[in-house]
């Protein structure tokens, strides 16, 4: 079967030109034009620019020139260096730039053409974007009435294939080539994420390496911006590129990508090391869309090249490289560089060719390239528009597969762990199979085990393939019965059923595995057919303790029950079998995940038995990518080590081609990186093999919230509630989002119908943090007692977690007495945890708080300083700044409001992921005016005795009910014009202050208190200045701008100012200055 917009017709192509006919149209009555077309020139630019076919648009120019003649005002023409078929290339001299060029001149046609020559113009123009050391520059774009030409670097060297031909076996080693792949690399990657230009056409023909030995990428000039449309370059009856090189996707006419140079990338380094491109002879079309290429070993053993074998490393990205489905491909240059382990290309040390360039007058090897595919893309483009069909969606591959849940039949209900186990034990050694896309078991487990509507499934999950199961244990009998179907048609194409000892278990897993294989004809390589037929563990008992600890790992590890029952059968499974690589390796990931999270005490001890684990697993298995896994895990979650966590990961991509965990990981370190689109490309990379993944779906969205793009945030949310309706933590989740931008009505609803228990913490902080906010703390109160007066040890340091917030709440509801109570056993619960876990920034935080709220100001300043000392924002983008949020709470309480002020700002301008409420939603200006803590202080100074002559109120300054006037009051006449006060409530207790839309809380209490919170109104000073000194300041500027009721001149010092400091010194300054926060956020 041919290609796609191909016509029917055939394409050869071959190492040397490869040649095209192209027809165009001018007109209805007009008979066709044809000539022909070199695409590229394969070999140097001498050699290949003359062999170029003329056809008539080249003979078709009015303009003769000649040596020492001068052109365009400043070119003075050196030597003809190619006559080709869309015009001639002389070297020339730019006078004014004093330096050597090439110019390309254009046939007369594509000057006369407006439409033809604005489009080039154009193009090219993008291409100046291209400044890059390893980039073949061009420098402009020249014409005049008569002509036109484009002006482009001269590069005296030879082609990467000239050199290559050059050897004694035409090829080169990994080692000699090393240097240039890391320039090339660096080049791809600027141009794909800088200039977003894609090349479209990468071969060793278009790589020059120049007298000083470095690599340089010619033709880019053809590439276009991704943008662009498809048609635009695309040439009626043709294709852009080289055949051998191209990939499927390029082949098929589909729209252009980077991931298209990747391809190519991949097949250069094939053709360099193994002499010959990965399909070089027959249909070499239907070759590059459905076969495999053989290993750069195996095709060096056919050439009869020694060394046959090519390093690993090498092979397995090339392979990557060379992947049929895009985003089973490295996603990006450098990626393939990190792959390859190559040093930077800035910090590599050069390494000149193997033979010494001959001097030769080499032109970027591609000029004509860039003039033939631009030109003659745009003027067909233009004349004849007709662009090729683009897919709207990629085909589901036909070697793809998902394995449903198997159902359990044993009479022992207690068994469903063995079929779950089973169940993924199969899908794990497919998943091994490169040749296969797997769907993870995440994205599967929420369906039931044989389920009616299988084909709408299927197109659910991505697959034409289903595979049901059912397994019943009896003693040690087990019968284990499998079906694959075709979803397309519900049809079945193979079934099997396997009575076997449960000591031979692994033989059912591995037939399953091959036969599936087999049906789906999925190309087995030597070393994937050892690893399904490769038996984990020959102690039975070991095994079932594996997969007791697996069933915990496969719901979630998000409470300390789920890890601590991990931990625990795993643990038993390596006692019993301490050569069990697979437990051990899933007890590192447990370990790590628990450290990370909390939901196992973060001790070092903790860290030291995940290292352990990891690094026995990988000693007994060093090519198990599980335990490679776990290792990079170990780094990220444990170390915070990203650099050594990303190349395990890397490594690990290789031995489990389709785990979306490698994806998940690598999003996860860089999102800590702070590299956040990164970030969101790796969690849709993830998405892709694991679509249905609840966990994943919720780390996408905790991204969105932390960058504070809620409604992306609540759709991906969404999707995880259209799999799991009533997942607490999500709905709390939603809540937390509501709460954020300041809807707490829609966050009540929410939460009501919720009622998690305390080992769900993120969904019980929520409802607490949602009574906080709303100033009703009865409503938690006794919760919170109910549940601290029988603490649950597996909460290690929760639990004094909670007591501070029992602390809070009580604080809020105006009894201090108690809330000291609490904040007291608060600091003695947390302080012994901090002993086994020093670096544990949470529980160092709310050791902060509580030191805050029992009004210990250096020691709560010193614990903020020493939790953004134990996680730095440098270190950690995503919960560094927690801390200083810590920082923030405490200095705004203790009186400290620059420090406040400076950190609210800051965290105001960045992403995180919040300390409180563990949906870990980021401070906003909404969470400010309604969170107590950021309430403004009155002056200490101001005893209630000051207070008692107008007002009944707290004795702290949160009162538990709005302040109510002793007596009737009438308001001082001075006041009624008093600075910002004078456009709404004119401080008085009256109707008016409805309207007040600033005023918060106090809007609905129709208190006295200034508009925005004014903290010294609704606490001991309130109105405390009566007539007579309000006489005296009823003009005073600073009502507008910091400080109340201060003598205009006076105000800047904030705690001296006139004969109201005793009263009320600190007063507005921190509203205000927080209110000017927000205002500018």
């Amino acid at each position: 079967m041919l290609p796609k917009g191909h016509g029917g017709r055939k394409v050869y192509s071959n190492e040397a030109s490869l040649l095209q006919t192209v027809r165009m149209r001018r007109g209805a009555a007009d008979p066709p034009l044809s000539f022909n077309l070199s695409f590229h020139l394969d070999n140097g630019y001498r050699a290949n620019v003359t062999n170029e076919h003329a056809g008539g648009v080249a003979e078709a120019t009015s303009r003769e020139f000649g040596s020492g003649q001068k052109v365009f005002g400043r070119y003075t023409l050196i030597k003809v260096l190619g006559r080709g078929g869309m015009g001639i290339v002389w070297l020339a001299r730019d006078e004014e730039l004093e330096r050597d060029v090439a110019l390309k001149f254009l046939p007369d046609l594509m000057i006369r053409d407006h439409a033809v020559f604005d489009q080039l113009k154009r193009e090219t123009n993008r291409c100046l974007e291209l400044t890059h050391p390893h980039i073949v520059r061009i420098h402009d774009f020249i014409h005049d009435e008569r002509s036109g030409c484009i002006s482009m670097e001269y590069i005296d060297g030879e082609t990467l294939s000239n050199l290559r031909a050059e050897k004694e076996q035409k090829i080169f080693e990994p080692d000699e080539i090393a240097t240039w792949i890391s320039q090339l690399c660096d080049a791809l990657d600027y141009a794909h994420n800088h200039a977003k230009i894609i090349h479209c056409d990468l071969k060793p023909a278009n790589l020059i390496v120049n007298q000083r030995g470095e690599l340089k990428v010619s033709d880019f000039g053809i590439a276009r911006s991704l943008g662009d449309s498809a048609s635009r370059l695309t040439m009626e009856q043709g294709r852009r590129g080289t055949l051998v090189y191209m990939s499927p996707q390029q082949l098929n006419g589909e729209h252009c990508t980077h991931l298209d140079d990747i391809y190519s990338l991949g097949a250069t380094l094939y053709e360099v090391l193994t002499s010959k491109p990965p399909f070089y002879s027959g249909n070499i079309d239907r070759q590059i869309c459905e076969r495999v290429a053989p290993s750069m070993t195996e095709r060096r053993k056919e050439l009869d090249i020694e060394p046959a074998l090519v390093p690993p490393v090498w092979e397995d990205t090339v392979a990557a490289c060379l992947a049929k489905d895009p985003s089973r491909r490295p996603q990006s240059a450098a990626e393939v560089a990190q792959r390859l382990q190559l040093a930077p290309a800035q910090t590599r040390i050069r390494i000149a060719p193997a033979k010494s360039l001959r001097r030769k007058t080499l032109l970027v090897g591609g000029i004509a390239a860039l003039s033939v595919l631009v030109l003659a893309g745009v003027y067909f483009g233009v004349l004849k528009r007709q662009a090729k069909p683009i897919s709207q969606a990629a085909a589901i591959p036909e070697k793809s597969i998902a394995v449903l849940p198997f159902e359990n039949l044993s009479e022992e209900k207690a068994n469903a762990y063995f079929a779950d186990g089973i169940q993924d034990e199969i899908l794990t050694r497919l998943s091994k199979i490169a040749d296969l896309k797997v769907i993870s078991r995440t994205s599967t487990q929420h369906y039931k085990s044989a389920p009616e509507n299988l084909p709408e499934i299927a197109r659910q999950l991505g697959v034409a393939h289903i595979l049901e199961g059912s397994v019943q244990k009896s003693g040690d009998a087990v019968r284990v019965n499998v079906q694959l179907i075709k979803a397309a048609n519900d049809s079945h194409l193979w079934a099997d059923t396997f009575d076997r000892k449960l000591t031979d278990i692994f033989s059912v897993e591995s037939e399953v595995a091959k036969a599936i294989a087999d049906q789906l004809r999925a190309k087995l390589t030597g070393q994937e057919e050892q690893i399904i037929a490769a038996r984990p563990t020959n102690n039975v008992e070991a095994y079932d303790a594996y997969l007791r600890g697996l069933a915990y790992n496969l719901k979630a590890l998000d409470t300390p029950a789920a890890s601590l029952g991990a931990q625990k059968y795993l643990r038993e499974a390596v006692r019993l079998d301490p050569n069990f690589a697979l437990a051990w390796a899933l007890l590192s990931y447990v370990d790590a995940v628990g450290y990370l999270t909390t939901t196992l005490q973060p001790t070092l001890a903790l860290r030291e038995e995940a290292r352990q684990a990891a690094e026995t697993a990988l000693t007994l298995q060093p090519h198990l990518g599980e335990a490679v896994l776990a290792k990079g895990f170990y780094h990220y979650a444990c170390l915070k080590d990203y650099d050594t966590a990303v190349r395990y990961f890397e490594q690990a991509r290789q031995l489990l081609p389709n785990s979306s965990q490698i994806a998940e990981s690598l999003a996860y370190v860089t999102r800590r990186r702070g590299q956040w689109a990164q970030s969101e490309a790796y969690f849709n990379e993830a998405g892709q093999l694991d679509p249905r993944n609840v966990k994943l779906l919720s780390q996408h969205a905790l991204s969105y919230i932390a960058l504070r793009r809620f409604p992306e945030a609540v759709r991906k949310l969404d999707q995880v509630l259209d799999i799991m309706p009533d997942d607490l933590d999500t709905l709390a989740e939603k809540a937390a989002i509501a709460q954020a931008q300041g809807d707490l009505r829609r966050a009540s609803a929410l939460l009501a119908p919720l009622h998690p228990s305390a080992d769900h913490r993120s969904a019980f902080e929520v409802q607490l943090y949602q009574a906080i906010l709303e100033r009703r703390p009865a409503l938690i109160v006794p919760r919170l007692q109910e549940i601290l007066a029988s603490p649950d040890p597996a909460l290690g340091f929760y639990n004094g977690e909670l007591r501070f917030w029992l602390g809070w709440a009580q604080e809020v509801a105006g009894d201090r007495t108690a809330a000291q109570e609490s904040w007291r056993q608060a600091r003695s619960e947390l302080e012994p945890f901090l002993k086994e876990q020093p670096e544990n920034y949470y529980l160092i935080g709310d050791l902060a708080l509580t030191n805050m709220g029992l009004g210990d100001k250096a020691a709560a300043l010193a614990l903020s300083e020493r939790a953004t000392a134990a996680n730095p924002i440098e270190k950690d983008a995503m919960t560094g700044p927690s801390p200083i949020e810590i920082l923030a709470r405490v200095a705004a309480q203790t009186g400290d409001s620059d420090r406040a002020i400076s950190a609210l700002q800051k965290l105001l301008s960045i992403p995180y992921a919040g300390p409180l409420a563990t949906q870990n939603v980021p401070l906003t200006a909404a969470l400010l005016r309604l969170d107590p803590m950021f309430d403004p202080r009155p002056c200490r100074r101001a005893g209630p005795h000051r207070c008692a002559r107008r007002y009944r109120c707290a004795r702290r300054y949160r009162c538990a009910r709005p302040f109510q006037p002793a007596r009737p009051f009438r308001p001082a006449r001075p006041f009624r014009r008093a600075g910002p006060f004078n456009h709404e409530c004119s401080l008085q207790p009256c109707r008016r202050a409805r309207s007040c839309w600033r005023a918060g809380p106090f809007n609905r209490e129709l208190s006295l208190q200034l508009c925005w919170r004014a903290g010294p109104l609704s606490s001991e000073c309130s109105l405390h200045l009566y007539r007579r000194r309000a006489r005296s300041c009823w003009r005073a500027g600073p009502l507008n701008r910091e400080c109340s009721l201060q003598p205009c001149r006076r105000a800047c010092p904030f705690r001296r100012a006139g004969p109201f400091n005793c009263e009320c010194s600190f007063q507005l300054y921190l509203g205000h200055a927080l209110r000017e926060t927000f205002d500018s956020f």
